[in-house]
């Protein structure tokens, strides 16, 4: 089986990884490609000479499964060889224009020689359902809290290194209670699955809308500057809208907080503001 792959590789490449049911990626500290097998390049609609060379056909472009664009491989190496740990990331194929495949690409750090290595694993989504478990939310397909945690420290990485900001928006919705009381839990179940539909389609398409919570949802946005407070307000506006259910209408209670920075603080110090207002 012809693989792309580089020298100093290839014994081991040719022995152990080119047969693999899984498609295997290895790059550098930047980013670049150096290796990678006949089922990667396949997966990713590639040729192998172009999954090495970085060359991409026109019309081809990966995305996450919200439609906005990934990090580029240099902030995805950077990422994982500087936290140490590893890093999945759902991955929506678009080659000639259209839908390819949607995978899961599963990033760990490595250590070749002395040398610093990132080797990603990638498989079709459904191939692997229980890895999915905990990432998407089954209620409403938005992204759940793991999810939300890995796209804002990524976020994060690229307003330190682009000198942008970062938004993060919480969304308590109020008195589910008393819609499941009054019409019965699948209408909460209906009221929480418009309200986070309305927010992903009527939010940028490059903002992450994520099921936060049993009532709570997140949305995360970059923008070259300022505060979060439009962002915010748009998000108030499209969460409390009236949704009609049972012949009647009923109209959420919505409470918005949200913090901007810069990346200096850490994923976790950010979330910790946030719902500190939140809940203050």
């Amino acid at each position: 089986m012809r693989t792309a792959q580089t020298a100093p590789t290839r014994p081991v490449w040719d022995d152990l990884i080119a047969e693999l049911p899984v498609g295997v990626v290895l790059m550098d500290a930047l980013g670049d490609v150096l290796a990678g097998n006949r089922l990667a390049a396949d997966l990713l609609g590639l040729r192998s000479e172009e999954l090495v060379s970085g060359h991409r056909p026109l019309g081809w472009s990966v995305r996450d499964d919200s439609g906005a664009p990934l990090p580029n491989r240099r902030e995805i190496a950077s990422q994982v060889l500087r936290t140490g740990s590893v890093l999945t990331l759902p991955v929506a194929v678009v080659r000639a224009g259209l839908p390819h495949v949607q995978l899961w690409a599963e990033c760990h750090p490595l250590e070749v020689r002395g040398e610093s290595r990132v080797v990603a694993f990638l498989q079709p989504v459904h191939t692997d359902v229980p890895h999915s478990r905990g990432l998407v939310d089954p209620l409403t397909g938005l992204p759940g809290r793991a999810l939300l945690h890995d796209r804002l420290d990524q976020a994060l990485a690229r307003a330190r290194t682009h000198g942008t900001v970062v938004t993060l928006v919480l969304v308590d919705v109020h008195h589910l209670a008393g819609v499941n009381a009054e019409h019965g839990f699948h209408r909460g179940d209906e009221l929480l699955t418009t309200i986070g539909g309305r927010l992903r389609e009527g939010l940028r398409e490059d903002y992450t809308v994520a099921r936060y919570g049993g009532d709570e949802f997140a949305v995360i946005a970059e923008h070259p500057c300022g505060s979060g407070e439009a962002v915010a307000e748009r998000v108030r506006e499209l969460a409390g809208r009236a949704v009609r259910m049972a012949h009647t209408r009923v109209r959420p209670g919505v409470r918005v907080c949200w913090v901007t920075s810069d990346g200096a603080a850490p994923m976790h110090s950010v979330i910790a503001n946030v719902e500190e207002r939140l809940r203050g």
